[in-house]
């Protein structure tokens, strides 16, 4: 497969990553029934909800891990911290193992919240490798699909699982296995394709009116619908050399034809070659150096007056709905889900198109 096709290709595989790394969102769909199965106070289920973000804190370990390790060995960590961290819970709360105090399932969660940053560190390095020129609608793009996690796993629990009393049950199952499975399948393509500019992709919404299953093959379609970029990427790859060879068989025909499509091949080369140069430079800077800088601090400002005061209503949201005697909290979290998907993904398009 061509570079161009590799490069599309780790485009998809991203987006797949970054659709199941958000583990922690779809906590507010099954809260109240963990709640009632771990017998836990209302201040324990927040501190619950505070342990799995708290778990982003340790997020550098994974950046510094980035430096020394392959990104597939790395994205191999991330998936097992979740699957120890989710699964554990799972087999205590189906009475597997019964040993696990409170104090274990919030040490859990905290372990379950860091593998995400684990996931989401390959995911950014990958795509700015890969995608230099356009690197920040990239990123915005991929990382949109973290914000459809939730609507993912509610749709799946909805079509798989059938018993409204084990939702707790399917949720953490989904999030310890399906993690790893994915970053399985990724780890080869976690690479540095070295192909210079590239355009993007997208994709659109779901309809909300079809029956689990129905919404179960739609999230599906959705999640399959960008290999169509590097498939095309391929034939156009075997239609070219399809091209070459048929001018190489008829070379006796005409040699002043075949020099004018040979010089239109090089004149299409030439301008790859230019293509691969106008990639923008990266400045690869210390933590020290990276402390000392105003940018750094007013992300980080931002992110925590403005990104956290969002998570606590998300982690809240199915305590939220309980207290209102509204029964659809899985309903409730799809929707706010979609919401986050389109949310992320308009800033990107706006950079996108304002940078042009």
């Amino acid at each position: 497969m061509s570079s161009h096709a590799l490069q599309w290709l780790s485009l998809v595989v991203i987006i797949w990553l970054q659709s199941v790394s958000g583990t922690n969102t779809n906590f507010p769909a099954y809260s109240p029934q963990l709640k009632e199965l771990l017998s836990m106070s209302q201040v324990q289920l927040n501190n619950l909800a505070f342990a799995s973000d708290a778990g982003k804190l340790f997020g550098f370990f994974s950046g510094i891990a980035a430096l020394y390790l392959p990104l597939w060995l790395v994205l191999l960590i991330g998936s097992t911290l979740g699957l120890v961290g989710y699964g554990l819970q799972y087999l205590f709360i189906t009475h597997q193992i019964s040993s696990l105090s409170y104090a274990h399932i919030f040490l859990l969660t905290v372990l379950a919240g860091n593998s995400i940053c684990w996931i989401n560190t390959v995911c950014y390095v990958v795509i700015i490798q890969n995608f230099p020129s356009d690197r920040q609608v990239s990123v915005g793009l991929t990382t949109s699909y973290q914000g459809l996690s939730a609507k993912i796993y509610t749709v799946l629990v909805d079509a798989l699982f059938f018993s409204p009393d084990k939702r707790a049950k399917s949720y953490l199952l989904l999030n310890s296995i399906l993690p790893l499975l994915v970053c399985v399948m990724a780890a080869p393509f976690v690479r540095d394709f070295n192909v210079g500019t590239s355009k993007n992709s997208s994709l659109g919404s779901l309809p909300s009116w079809l029956p689990p299953l129905g919404n179960a093959i739609c999230i599906l379609v959705l999640l399959l619908a960008p290999l169509v970029i590097p498939m095309a990427e391929k034939i156009r790859e075997v239609l070219l050399n399809g091209e070459i060879m048929k001018v190489s068989v008829e070379k006796n025909a005409g040699d002043n034809h075949v020099e004018r499509i040979e010089s239109g091949i090089e004149v299409v080369d030439d301008d790859h070659r230019r293509g691969n140069d106008q990639v923008s430079v990266k400045e690869d800077i210390g933590a020290m150096s990276m402390l000392k800088r105003v940018d750094f601090w007013l992300y980080f400002f931002v992110y925590f007056s403005g990104a956290t005061l969002g998570l606590v209503y998300l982690n809240n949201l199915g305590q939220i709905a309980e207290s209102r005697g509204f029964s659809g909290t899985s309903s409730l979290v799809s929707l706010s889900s979609s919401f986050g998907f389109f949310g992320r993904l308009l800033p990107s398009f706006l950079d996108y198109f304002l940078q042009r």
